[in-house]
């Protein structure tokens, strides 16, 4: 009897000894509930309980958790109807209120979650709603995280996950981006069209003054040659007045003869002209080409004619 009841004690111990040790592990926290009132949290690790009074409570985990939010149909501010679902990341930091303060933590954040969506979206056009995702992101977040601070928790990151809306009203997006794209390319066009045009006419304009300066220069030049060339027919007008005045007539029939020569040119080059008639005697022409012979063979023989010599000079002279 006595063995019995020493194995009893015996067994007895290594029970409570057994109900006393409690190992936490890494990443959790184990509240201690005493005859079921909350008495305190034991950290990872080897952490030692009153055994038979003492109890673990709630198991938490204290590192961080994703949530997927589902699906729900919001209507946007100009009456859009979008889907939306979005994913939550969240933390408990303290164990004792995350297991006291609500009931099914993970539920009320979700239904949390979803209610400030439509919150959110639902202030909001569906432009703003597509374009505007950081926006929402932080809006949701600073709600949600002041909301859910009471219980011990931390809500790092919201993300909105995609938003959908109807199908026609995509397609009404679609043909208004179609339509917009088009808007910009005709604009585009025109608009190379007209730098073409302006282009175009200040080449023609350049052109144009080029030209102008051309013909000005042209002209001045031929001023310059019709000058020089009335210089030259005054100059040998008056070589021809001073042989007349000196009696040389041999200078006025080269004058002559030259004229004589100029006019029939200008008759055999003229385009309208398909018969020459010289109504004149063949003698006449034939004196002024002989005159202009004679002219040069005396402007030979002056050439030619050697000079006289010096007298010698006198002495003393």
């Amino acid at each position: 009897m006595s063995e019995f009841f020493v194995l009893m004690l015996l067994g007895f111990a290594v029970v409570s000894i057994i109900k006393g040790v409690c190992s936490v592990p890494q990443g959790y926290e184990y509240t201690v509930e005493r005859f079921g009132r909350y008495t305190h949290t034991l950290s990872p690790g080897l952490g030692f309980i009153v055994p038979w009074i003492d109890s673990v409570g709630r198991r938490m985990n204290m590192m961080e958790q994703v949530l997927d939010v589902p699906s729900q149909e919001v209507i946007t501010r100009d009456n859009a109807v979008v889907k939306v679902d979005a994913v939550v990341f969240f933390q408990v930091l303290d164990a004792a209120k995350a297991a006291y303060e609500v009931a099914q933590l993970e539920h009320a954040i979700i239904n949390l979650t979803m209610t400030n969506i439509r919150t959110v979206l639902g202030s909001m056009d569906l432009d703003e709603s597509l374009s505007k995702r950081d926006e929402i992101n932080a809006r949701l977040l600073a709600v949600v995280d002041e909301a859910t601070h009471p219980w011990g928790v931390k809500v790092n990151r919201i993300e909105i996950k995609d938003i959908q809306p109807p199908r026609d009203l995509v397609d009404a997006m679609a043909r208004q981006m179609k339509a917009e794209r088009e808007k910009r390319a005709n604009i585009l066009d025109a608009e190379g069209h007209r730098q073409a045009a302006i282009l175009k006419a200040d080449g023609e304009k350049q052109a144009a003054v080029l030209e102008a300066e051309g013909r000005r220069e042209a002209a001045f030049r031929d001023a310059e040659a019709r000058e020089r060339l009335a210089e030259a027919e005054a100059k040998a007008t008056s070589m021809v007045s001073q042989a007349i005045a000196s009696g040389d007539l041999q200078a006025i029939n080269y004058f002559v003869a030259q004229k004589y020569v100029e006019a029939l040119k200008s008759f055999a080059g003229s385009p309208n002209q398909k018969l020459l008639l010289l109504p004149m005697e063949s003698t006449g022409v034939l004196g002024a080409l002989a005159g202009i012979a004679e002219l040069a063979r005396d402007a030979g023989r002056g050439a030619q004619r050697p000079e006289p010599p010096r007298p010698p000079a006198q002495p003393g002279s």
